[in-house]
């Protein structure tokens, strides 16, 4: 397995995950890379490393360009373990390497490996010189832990940007000019949508620290580097970061006997008659990962359940609590669903809802199979309603 050179003295060196199917609890249908990067200087340094299984992968990269043991510094940008899984061998292969990281990243890396490393702390707007390069690092805590910081390398200009910018794509591509830019930027929406989502006033600092640097290529710890379209994601980032939403509303449901599954129908169609684009989720057949996705410009967010043993149906109430702990903000919500007699979903869906800061919509809940005239009916209270 071979470097892939991104400048001249700097390689990608990381590990591709191929079979990946689960991240966090999301989905990744496209696997997933750990980048890592190797600079060659007077001083050699390795810019993050990858997850403890791909170690030997990424140890025979950097042996195609260079002598491990031979390592001066390891940045370490982020704690977790599929950056820093590795650090421990590479510890053991270059003995005298000092591992630079955030003071946050300093604690957490003495917790995770508290056999002991040779940690040294670097604060906001320090520097490290290695010969011809300088490396600048930038501080952005809460994207998405505490412990994480970007690397910027001014004369190359590379940002080193961590999980910034990333996406779960496992390819043999390296370069954003070299794969489906339609793809890069879906898989990018999905991982901020499901990763960094909560986080957008931390990401608007980092955004504003970026936009000062010089920045000709972007290099994520996760997919494909940015050296074409860094305008396109960047204005992307700004667009999700400052919770921009569109005419679109998501209908997200599960059904017992398909009676909410047809209310569910009613309200789409309110939505679809007003212009709306819509998107009708059925929690049997859409992940709550994919929905994620989705949720991340709609300004409408509709959710059904039916009364299983006087709660919501665990599948609704699984979502509700990802959503929830995503928290995007400002949008409008609509809680609905059928019953027989206890009907206790509907209101429990609703409280989720506004514990979540949305502005509410008039649930709807209907006792056992809704008629065609009440799914009318429901269809035209509600085109009345939205705005």
């Amino acid at each position: 397995m071979k470097a892939i050179a991104i400048k001249d003295n700097i390689y990608w060196v990381g590990g591709i995950d191929w079979d990946l199917r689960n991240f966090h609890g999301y989905l990744t249908q496209r696997g997933s890379t750990y980048n890592a990067y190797l600079v060659i200087d007077k001083k050699i340094t390795l810019i993050d490393t990858v997850k403890r299984y791909l170690c030997d992968e990424m140890i025979e990269r950097i042996q195609s360009v260079a002598d491990p043991s031979k390592i001066d510094y390891i940045i370490s940008n982020h704690v977790e373990m599929d950056h820093s899984g590795s650090l421990p061998i590479l510890a053991e292969i270059a003995p005298t390497a000092t591992i630079l990281t955030s003071p946050s990243g300093h604690k957490g890396l003495t917790a995770h490996y508290p056999s002991g490393l040779n940690l040294k702390a670097v604060g906001a707007g320090e520097t490290l010189s290695t010969g011809a390069y300088t490396y600048h690092f930038v501080l952005t805590p809460m994207v998405h832990w505490p412990d994480n910081m970007v690397t910027y390398l001014p004369e190359e200009r590379i940002l080193f940007s961590n999980d910034a910018f990333g996406q779960h794509i496992a390819s043999a591509e390296r370069f954003d000019d070299e794969y489906l830019l339609d793809i890069i930027m879906q898989e990018a929406r999905k991982y901020y949508a499901n990763i960094v989502l909560p986080y957008g006033e931390q990401v608007k600092k980092a955004l504003a620290a970026a936009s000062s640097l010089n920045i000709e290529t972007i290099a994520p710890s996760h997919g494909i580097i940015w050296r074409k379209n860094i305008g396109a994601i960047m204005s992307a980032y700004a667009d999700w970061a400052g919770n921009k939403t569109s005419d679109k509303a998501l209908v997200i449901y599960d059904t017992m006997w398909e009676s909410t599954r047809k209310i569910a129908r009613a309200i789409a169609r309110a939505f679809e008659n007003r212009g709306f684009r819509t998107l009708l989720m059925s929690l049997q057949t859409n992940h709550i990962s994919d929905i994620m996705t989705e949720l991340v410009d709609a300004k409408y967010i509709c959710v059904g359940s039916p009364t299983l043993n006087n709660n919501m149906l665990p599948t609704v109430s699984a979502f509700l609590t990802y959503l929830k702990g995503l928290a995007p903000k400002n949008r409008i919500a609509l809680s609905f669903g059928s019953f027989g007699w206890g009907g206790q979903s509907v209101g429990q869906v609703e409280e989720v809802l506004k514990s979540c800061g949305y502005a509410m919509l008039e649930s709807i809940k209907i006792k056992y199979i809704p008629d065609a005239d009440t799914l009318n009916r429901i269809t035209e209270k509600l085109e009345k309603e939205i705005s």
